[in-house]
């Protein structure tokens, strides 16, 4: 995937009925279906059947089965309620007739309220630092197979700028803290759905890897199978995915082949514009 508008036609899906709706997938160089593609992908049936001055404030996912990127998959939307200031929906994705996702988001008509969030990390703005990608640039000559095999999974779509050193390039053991700023390459004009489905997208990246950071010198020469296991997102603000992003992650625990880590994000004005969680397994083949 390498343009916007391939992200986006993967995630506007068919729709087939008023509540049947069919998405194609991301071809992963792993071989399975991407999570953050399951959930723009579900976020986007389930706007599809809201009233149009209702927009996502929270979605909660469970990923249930590992997907099969060759085949397609069938969201089924459920109108669980339809109040006057809120809006509920159950989501489930199936693949071969067996369920391999299913989300409800909560969609919220724009409120005046209160209103206040913690502050911003201070860390380097991303004018100052080098994309992952150009910090792996060293591997080509000392590791060439690595190398390749990091750059098949890499969304070239999205630009990362880690504050540190790349996660998936650390050696060393360190505490559970990454601070990513990332956002789509092209210029684009969306609405906020569709800025929410991009992000629900992107949000999957790094977060778990984040809970590997206490353990990179025991897994880093280690085989180890990870999967997001669920995965929740609050919209706090609106935003645009093509201006950078702060992704300032943390991850509490780790145990029971298990690792959670929780995100804030923020514009690089210091907005706060969501809030992230994820549970995922992490698992070394023995």
């Amino acid at each position: 995937m390498i343009s916007s508008q391939e992200l986006i036609d993967l995630l506007t899906i068919d729709r087939r009925e008023k509540y049947h709706f069919v998405g194609q997938n991301y071809k992963t160089a792993w071989g399975r279906v991407f999570g953050g593609q399951v959930l723009g992908q579900s976020l986007h049936a389930a706007y599809q059947t809201v009233p149009n001055n209702r927009i996502a404030h929270s979605m909660h996912g469970y990923f249930i089965l590992g997907g099969d990127v060759n085949i397609p998959i069938d969201y089924h939307v459920d109108d669980i309620r339809d109040g006057r200031s809120f809006t509920t929906r159950r989501v489930v994705a199936f693949q071969e007739g067996k369920a391999i996702f299913n989300m409800a988001a909560s969609f919220h008509i724009k409120e005046e309220g209160e209103n206040h969030q913690i502050q911003m990390p201070n860390v380097l703005t991303p004018d100052l630092l080098l994309t992952d990608i150009q910090q792996a640039e060293a591997l080509q000559k000392k590791d060439p197979i690595r190398f390749q095999r990091l750059m098949k999974a890499h969304p070239q779509i999205f630009e990362f700028k880690p504050v540190n050193k790349a996660i998936y390039l650390q050696t060393r053991n360190s505490l559970p803290l990454a601070h990513i700023w990332f956002r789509i390459k092209d210029k684009i004009t969306a609405d906020i759905a569709l800025q929410q489905q991009i992000l629900a997208f992107a949000s999957d990246y790094s977060l778990l890897l984040t809970a590997t950071l206490p353990h990179r010198q025991k897994i880093v020469d280690s085989k180890m199978y990870y999967a997001s296991l669920d995965h929740a997102l609050w919209f706090h603000r609106d935003f645009k995915i093509d201006d950078w992003l702060l992704y300032a992650i943390e991850s509490p625990s780790a145990s029971n082949a298990r690792g959670f880590s929780k995100g804030s994000i923020f514009d690089q004005k210091g907005k706060m514009i969501a809030s992230v969680t994820q549970e995922g397994l992490m698992r070394e083949f023995k």
